[in-house]
């Protein structure tokens, strides 16, 4: 009996690699890019004497004023009354906004009664409310708590909100298909499917929370990072006032970066 012919295919060749590849990523190419001209149109207009003295300082003023800032053990005590604050108000605005923000996307009624102050309220100036603030919690941390714990509040409550209306509806009949109560529907339900949203809303809550916070330190308080800058400034101090707004800079970005990966947010951006 013959045997069939057998059909072989050509191997299949490898795939050629680019001739070139750029070494770099080109994002990452152009944030360096940026950040080599702000230095050097800082240190030309440091070393062009436009403007008056001090108000800016060259890059090494500053780094060494940073050296000694870091170096100091009271400005460490500053550090921690000033997170400690800030962690106060995120755990006090993040919950309570969590909490207002499922209510009224969970509730067409509640949604027409209540959102729409939120959306007043929230892109009003939280300083305003500052002297009420002395007024119920006194001149110490509370009135900064309270500050940054407000001006958390909304960009929380907004966000859920708006999580929750994008929940997918299949997910809800099930919950309560299987007579899940409340606090099983949250945590099983709502918060997973809305990881986005929250995770969002928190990282814009802790960029207003320290906002906040410092803006109330800047006004009254013998204590805190916003406290050291106000006195920078008065003293005119401008390297030290400047090494503390790095020193801020840094905090903020890494408290983000943190944030961001915990909701593994910046993993999906990369891929």
């Amino acid at each position: 009996m013959a045997e069939t012919d057998r059909l072989s295919l050509p191997a299949a060749k490898p795939l050629k690699t680019a001739a070139w590849q750029p070494w770099l990523h080109p994002v990452t190419a152009l944030r360096i890019a940026i950040i080599i001209a702000v230095v050097a149109i800082w240190e030309m207009v440091s070393a062009s004497g436009l403007l008056y003295r001090d108000v800016v300082p060259s890059l090494g003023v500053i780094g060494r004023s940073l050296i000694l800032t870091l170096s100091d053990p009271t400005f460490y005590f500053h550090l921690y009354t000033t997170f400690y604050e800030i962690a106060i108000a995120m755990l006090i605005g993040g919950v309570s906004g969590l909490a207002v923000g499922i209510l009224l996307g969970g509730s067409k009624f509640m949604a027409r009664a209540y959102e729409a102050y939120l959306y007043y309220l929230g892109p009003c100036p939280k300083i305003i409310f500052f002297p009420i603030m002395i007024m119920w919690f006194g001149v110490g941390p509370g009135s900064k708590v309270a500050m940054g714990a407000i001006s958390c509040f909304f960009p929380v409550a907004l966000n859920v909100a708006g999580g929750m209306r994008e929940i997918d509806k299949v997910l809800i009949k099930v919950g309560r298909s299987f007579r899940a109560n409340t606090w099983q529907m949250v945590t099983k339900i709502y918060l997973p499917a809305m990881r986005h949203p929250v995770i969002n809303g928190v990282r814009l809550g802790l960029g207003v929370a320290l906002i906040g916070t410092l803006l109330a330190e800047t006004k009254l308080s013998n204590r805190g990072i916003g406290f050291l800058v106000i006195q920078a400034y008065s003293i005119f101090n401008m390297p030290q006032m400047y090494a503390l707004l790095i020193i801020l800079f840094v905090i903020s970005i890494g408290a983000n970066t943190l944030i961001g990966r915990v909701g593994g947010l910046d993993n999906i951006r990369r891929s």
